[in-house]
Protein backbone atom coordinates (compact mmCIF):
# COMPACT_ATOMS: atom_id res chain seq x y z
CA UNK A 1 0.00 0.00 0.00
CA UNK A 2 2.73 2.25 0.74
CA UNK A 3 4.35 1.46 -2.53
CA UNK A 4 1.44 2.63 -4.00
CA UNK A 5 0.81 5.60 -2.83
CA UNK A 6 4.89 6.52 -3.56
CA UNK A 7 4.37 5.80 -6.96
CA UNK A 8 0.85 7.82 -7.03
CA UNK A 9 2.80 10.67 -5.13
CA UNK A 10 5.37 10.89 -7.89
CA UNK A 11 3.22 10.47 -10.43
CA UNK A 12 1.16 13.17 -9.63
CA UNK A 13 4.32 15.39 -8.72
CA UNK A 14 6.08 14.61 -12.39
CA UNK A 15 2.10 15.79 -13.81
CA UNK A 16 2.41 19.17 -11.98
CA UNK A 17 5.66 20.01 -12.79
CA UNK A 18 5.03 18.99 -16.19
CA UNK A 19 2.29 21.50 -16.58
CA UNK A 20 4.08 24.51 -15.13
CA UNK A 21 6.35 23.91 -17.56
CA UNK A 22 4.32 23.94 -20.00
CA UNK A 23 2.65 26.85 -18.95
CA UNK A 24 6.02 29.00 -18.50
CA UNK A 25 6.81 28.11 -21.82
CA UNK A 26 3.90 29.44 -22.97
CA UNK A 27 3.54 32.92 -20.82
CA UNK A 28 7.43 33.24 -21.08
CA UNK A 29 8.24 32.38 -24.88
CA UNK A 30 9.21 35.24 -26.85
CA UNK A 31 8.83 35.08 -30.58
CA UNK A 32 11.97 36.20 -32.82
CA UNK A 33 11.51 37.95 -35.56
CA UNK A 34 11.50 35.96 -38.95
CA UNK A 35 13.68 38.64 -40.47
CA UNK A 36 16.62 37.70 -38.28
CA UNK A 37 16.74 34.36 -40.11
CA UNK A 38 16.35 36.09 -43.76
CA UNK A 39 18.89 38.61 -42.90
CA UNK A 40 21.49 36.20 -41.68
CA UNK A 41 21.39 34.56 -44.95
CA UNK A 42 21.91 37.19 -46.86
CA UNK A 43 25.61 38.17 -44.98
CA UNK A 44 28.69 36.22 -45.77
CA UNK A 45 28.75 33.83 -42.75
CA UNK A 46 32.25 34.81 -42.38
CA UNK A 47 31.62 35.33 -38.26
CA UNK A 48 34.91 37.20 -37.92
CA UNK A 49 33.67 40.08 -35.69
CA UNK A 50 34.48 42.97 -38.13
CA UNK A 51 30.79 44.24 -37.54
CA UNK A 52 31.88 44.92 -33.64
CA UNK A 53 29.33 41.64 -32.43
CA UNK A 54 30.65 38.06 -32.09
CA UNK A 55 28.83 36.66 -34.91
CA UNK A 56 27.17 36.82 -37.91
CA UNK A 57 23.58 36.12 -36.16
CA UNK A 58 24.37 38.70 -33.45
CA UNK A 59 24.95 41.21 -36.45
CA UNK A 60 21.22 40.18 -38.07
CA UNK A 61 19.42 40.82 -35.04
CA UNK A 62 21.41 44.26 -34.19
CA UNK A 63 20.06 44.67 -37.85
CA UNK A 64 16.52 43.74 -37.67
CA UNK A 65 16.51 46.16 -34.42
CA UNK A 66 17.83 48.76 -36.39
CA UNK A 67 20.71 49.14 -33.92
CA UNK A 68 23.65 48.61 -36.44
CA UNK A 69 24.08 49.32 -40.18
CA UNK A 70 24.35 47.29 -42.94
CA UNK A 71 27.88 49.32 -44.00
CA UNK A 72 29.13 48.11 -40.97
CA UNK A 73 29.26 44.69 -42.01
CA UNK A 74 33.11 45.39 -43.60
CA UNK A 75 33.29 41.82 -45.46
CA UNK A 76 30.12 41.53 -47.41
CA UNK A 77 30.15 43.50 -50.70
CA UNK A 78 28.55 46.87 -51.64
CA UNK A 79 25.44 44.57 -53.24
CA UNK A 80 24.74 42.90 -49.92
CA UNK A 81 24.60 45.78 -47.69
CA UNK A 82 22.24 47.36 -50.53
CA UNK A 83 20.27 44.14 -50.94
CA UNK A 84 19.83 44.03 -46.64
CA UNK A 85 19.06 47.83 -46.40
CA UNK A 86 16.41 47.62 -49.16
CA UNK A 87 15.15 44.83 -47.27
CA UNK A 88 14.70 45.92 -43.67
CA UNK A 89 14.04 49.56 -45.40
CA UNK A 90 16.55 51.25 -43.64
CA UNK A 91 19.41 53.32 -44.94
CA UNK A 92 22.70 51.63 -45.91
CA UNK A 93 24.90 53.69 -43.83
CA UNK A 94 28.09 55.45 -44.03
CA UNK A 95 31.48 54.66 -42.38
CA UNK A 96 34.73 55.39 -43.02
CA UNK A 97 36.74 52.09 -44.47
CA UNK A 98 39.30 50.92 -41.35
CA UNK A 99 42.86 48.81 -41.62
CA UNK A 100 44.99 46.66 -40.06
CA UNK A 101 48.55 48.94 -39.41
CA UNK A 102 51.65 47.41 -38.19
CA UNK A 103 54.18 49.63 -35.89
CA UNK A 104 57.36 48.10 -36.90
CA UNK A 105 59.54 48.62 -39.98
CA UNK A 106 62.13 45.95 -38.56
CA UNK A 107 62.15 43.28 -41.23
CA UNK A 108 65.50 41.03 -41.37
CA UNK A 109 67.62 43.52 -43.54
CA UNK A 110 67.66 45.94 -41.19
CA UNK A 111 66.83 44.34 -37.65
CA UNK A 112 69.19 42.20 -35.67
CA UNK A 113 68.02 39.37 -33.66
CA UNK A 114 70.27 38.60 -30.60
CA UNK A 115 69.74 34.51 -30.62
CA UNK A 116 68.86 31.77 -32.65
CA UNK A 117 65.39 30.63 -31.55
CA UNK A 118 64.29 27.11 -32.25
CA UNK A 119 61.06 25.70 -31.55
CA UNK A 120 57.46 26.13 -33.04
CA UNK A 121 57.30 28.34 -35.79
CA UNK A 122 55.06 30.96 -34.21
CA UNK A 123 55.70 34.63 -32.93
CA UNK A 124 53.32 33.46 -29.92
CA UNK A 125 55.89 30.43 -29.12
CA UNK A 126 58.73 32.28 -29.49
CA UNK A 127 57.73 35.08 -27.19
CA UNK A 128 57.44 32.63 -24.27
CA UNK A 129 60.88 32.50 -24.40
CA UNK A 130 62.50 35.63 -22.58
CA UNK A 131 60.39 37.71 -25.21
CA UNK A 132 61.82 36.16 -28.49
CA UNK A 133 64.77 36.43 -30.42
CA UNK A 134 64.22 39.71 -31.56
CA UNK A 135 67.10 42.59 -30.33
CA UNK A 136 64.51 45.00 -29.86
CA UNK A 137 62.30 43.95 -27.72
CA UNK A 138 59.47 45.61 -29.10
CA UNK A 139 60.16 44.12 -32.56
CA UNK A 140 57.98 42.23 -34.90
CA UNK A 141 59.04 38.15 -34.89
CA UNK A 142 58.40 37.73 -38.26
CA UNK A 143 57.09 33.78 -38.18
CA UNK A 144 53.14 35.12 -39.55
CA UNK A 145 51.02 34.26 -37.67
CA UNK A 146 49.22 37.19 -38.11
CA UNK A 147 49.31 35.72 -41.92
CA UNK A 148 47.44 32.52 -40.38
CA UNK A 149 45.01 34.92 -38.64
CA UNK A 150 43.64 36.37 -41.56
CA UNK A 151 40.95 34.41 -42.79
CA UNK A 152 41.03 37.00 -45.92
CA UNK A 153 44.54 36.93 -47.10
CA UNK A 154 45.00 40.66 -46.53
CA UNK A 155 48.41 40.01 -44.97
CA UNK A 156 51.71 37.81 -46.30
CA UNK A 157 55.41 38.30 -45.17
CA UNK A 158 57.64 40.12 -47.53
CA UNK A 159 61.03 38.80 -48.17
CA UNK A 160 62.44 40.20 -45.13
CA UNK A 161 60.00 38.38 -43.11
CA UNK A 162 57.76 41.09 -42.12
CA UNK A 163 54.16 41.42 -42.44
CA UNK A 164 52.68 43.51 -45.00
CA UNK A 165 48.97 44.34 -45.24
CA UNK A 166 47.02 44.54 -48.46
CA UNK A 167 44.53 47.56 -47.51
CA UNK A 168 41.79 46.54 -50.48
CA UNK A 169 41.43 42.59 -49.15
CA UNK A 170 41.58 43.86 -45.48
CA UNK A 171 38.24 43.90 -43.69
CA UNK A 172 39.63 45.22 -39.97
CA UNK A 173 38.07 41.95 -38.66
CA UNK A 174 40.85 42.32 -35.86
CA UNK A 175 42.75 38.75 -36.33
CA UNK A 176 45.58 39.98 -36.51
CA UNK A 177 45.83 42.57 -33.31
CA UNK A 178 44.81 39.28 -31.54
CA UNK A 179 47.31 37.49 -32.41
CA UNK A 180 50.27 39.54 -32.15
CA UNK A 181 52.36 39.51 -29.09
CA UNK A 182 53.93 42.15 -29.48
CA UNK A 183 50.73 44.08 -29.52
CA UNK A 184 51.82 45.65 -33.51
CA UNK A 185 48.53 45.36 -35.61
CA UNK A 186 46.07 48.28 -34.74
CA UNK A 187 43.22 48.75 -36.91
CA UNK A 188 43.04 52.78 -38.05
CA UNK A 189 41.22 54.33 -40.82
CA UNK A 190 42.25 54.37 -44.01
CA UNK A 191 42.28 58.56 -44.16
CA UNK A 192 45.37 58.48 -40.93
CA UNK A 193 47.78 58.71 -43.42
CA UNK A 194 51.01 60.24 -41.02
CA UNK A 195 52.04 56.64 -39.29
CA UNK A 196 54.66 55.74 -36.76
CA UNK A 197 55.93 52.36 -37.85
CA UNK A 198 57.74 51.94 -34.98
CA UNK A 199 57.40 50.73 -31.10
CA UNK A 200 60.34 51.23 -29.25
CA UNK A 201 60.77 53.28 -26.31
CA UNK A 202 64.55 53.84 -25.92
CA UNK A 203 66.08 57.38 -26.49
CA UNK A 204 69.24 57.95 -28.28
CA UNK A 205 71.09 56.31 -30.86
CA UNK A 206 72.47 53.41 -29.46
CA UNK A 207 68.69 51.39 -30.88
CA UNK A 208 70.36 51.78 -34.21
CA UNK A 209 72.84 49.18 -33.63
CA UNK A 210 70.09 46.53 -32.99
CA UNK A 211 67.28 47.82 -35.63
CA UNK A 212 68.51 50.85 -38.41
CA UNK A 213 64.98 51.79 -38.75
CA UNK A 214 63.76 52.51 -35.30
CA UNK A 215 62.37 55.50 -33.66
CA UNK A 216 65.31 57.35 -31.61
CA UNK A 217 63.01 59.83 -30.14
CA UNK A 218 64.74 62.77 -31.76
CA UNK A 219 61.79 64.91 -31.67
CA UNK A 220 62.04 66.53 -35.18
CA UNK A 221 58.75 64.95 -36.55
CA UNK A 222 57.62 66.78 -33.36
CA UNK A 223 58.75 70.15 -34.19
CA UNK A 224 58.62 70.28 -37.45
CA UNK A 225 54.62 69.27 -37.45
CA UNK A 226 51.42 71.75 -36.84
CA UNK A 227 51.26 72.96 -33.72
CA UNK A 228 50.09 70.23 -31.41
CA UNK A 229 49.56 67.43 -34.17
CA UNK A 230 52.43 65.56 -32.22
CA UNK A 231 54.01 64.68 -29.17
CA UNK A 232 56.53 63.28 -27.65
CA UNK A 233 55.67 60.36 -25.55
CA UNK A 234 57.58 57.25 -24.29
CA UNK A 235 60.25 58.44 -26.37
CA UNK A 236 58.13 57.99 -29.08
CA UNK A 237 55.62 60.67 -31.34
CA UNK A 238 51.91 60.37 -30.73
CA UNK A 239 49.94 61.77 -32.65
CA UNK A 240 46.83 63.99 -32.41
CA UNK A 241 44.19 62.47 -35.30
CA UNK A 242 41.78 64.99 -34.25
CA UNK A 243 43.82 67.35 -35.46
CA UNK A 244 44.47 68.25 -39.62
CA UNK A 245 47.48 66.09 -40.25
CA UNK A 246 47.47 66.15 -44.53
CA UNK A 247 51.32 67.43 -44.49
CA UNK A 248 54.31 65.35 -45.16
CA UNK A 249 56.52 68.13 -43.51
CA UNK A 250 56.68 65.66 -39.86
CA UNK A 251 58.45 63.01 -42.15
CA UNK A 252 60.80 64.61 -43.93
CA UNK A 253 63.76 65.48 -41.45
CA UNK A 254 62.88 61.69 -39.59
CA UNK A 255 66.62 60.01 -40.03
CA UNK A 256 65.78 56.50 -39.75
CA UNK A 257 62.09 56.90 -41.68
CA UNK A 258 60.62 55.72 -38.81
CA UNK A 259 57.78 57.95 -39.06
CA UNK A 260 56.22 57.81 -42.72
CA UNK A 261 53.24 58.54 -44.79
CA UNK A 262 51.14 55.87 -46.41
CA UNK A 263 49.32 56.58 -49.40
CA UNK A 264 46.20 55.35 -50.84
CA UNK A 265 47.32 52.83 -52.83
CA UNK A 266 49.14 51.53 -49.64
CA UNK A 267 52.58 52.12 -50.38
CA UNK A 268 55.05 53.98 -47.86
CA UNK A 269 56.86 56.97 -48.41
CA UNK A 270 59.73 58.33 -46.42
CA UNK A 271 61.28 61.93 -45.84
CA UNK A 272 63.78 63.14 -47.41
CA UNK A 273 66.26 62.59 -45.22
CA UNK A 274 65.67 59.27 -43.96
CA UNK A 275 68.39 56.72 -44.47
CA UNK A 276 67.96 54.70 -47.66
CA UNK A 277 67.61 50.81 -47.39
CA UNK A 278 69.06 49.04 -50.25
CA UNK A 279 70.17 45.98 -48.44
CA UNK A 280 68.32 42.61 -48.98
CA UNK A 281 70.63 40.13 -46.83
CA UNK A 282 69.52 39.16 -43.37
CA UNK A 283 71.56 41.04 -40.70
CA UNK A 284 73.71 39.32 -38.29
CA UNK A 285 73.03 38.21 -34.96
CA UNK A 286 73.92 41.10 -32.55
CA UNK A 287 77.31 39.98 -30.45
CA UNK A 288 76.74 38.35 -27.54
Amino acid sequence: MLLFAAVAAMVALTFLLASLLVVANRKLYVREDPRIDIVEEMLPHANCGACGLPGCRAFAEALVKKESLPVQCTVGSAEDQQNIAKFLGVDVGVQEKQVARLACAGGTNVSRNRANYTGLKSCRAEAQVSGGSKSCSWGCLGLGDCETACDFEAIRLNAHRLPVVNETLCTACGDCVAVCPKDLFSLQPVSRRLWVACKNQEAGDAILAECEVACTACGRCAMDAPAGLIAMKRNLPAIDYTKKHSTTLPIQRCPTGAIVWINADGTVAKGRESKKIIRDEALREAAS
